[in-house]
C-alpha cells in the first residue's frame, strides 16, 4: 500500500527485500502491481506459460526505489531480462523444472 503521496512505504520494500522464492512469484508480482505508481502505463504482464514482465519507471522516484528494492532479490538474478536507460526493466519468468 503506498502512502498518501502514492510513494512505496518501507513496509512495501521490506516485503520485496524479504521475499523468498518459497513464497511465490505471483505473490511478489501482485505486490508490485499493487504498489506501482501509474501501474495502468508502467506495469505489464504478458503471456501464460512463459510471463514477460515489464516495469517502466515514468521518472518516479518511488517505483526507482521499488526497483532498487527488487534488485537486491532472487526474482532479479532468476528472471531479469535488460535493463534500458530512462528506467525501463525487462523480466521473462519461465517456469522452474523440477
Amino acid at each position: 500500500m503506498s502512502d498518501s503521496e502514492g510513494y512505496p512505504t518501507q513496509e512495501d520494500l521490506d516485503f520485496i527485500t524479504n521475499w523468498k522464492f518459497t513464497d511465490g512469484v505471483p505473490c511478489l508480482i501482485d505486490h508490485l502491481q499493487g504498489i506501482w505508481w501509474y501501474a495502468d502505463w508502467g506495469f505489464k504482464l504478458t503471456g501464460k506459460r512463459i510471463l514477460k514482465l515489464e516495469l517502466h519507471t515514468g521518472g518516479w522516484s518511488g517505483n526507482e526505489d521499488i526497483i532498487h528494492a527488487l534488485s537486491s532479490t532472487m526474482f532479479w538474478s532468476l528472471y531479469w531480462g535488460k535493463s534500458v536507460r530512462g528506467g525501463h526493466y525487462y523480466f521473462v519468468i519461465k517456469p522452474i523444472k523440477k
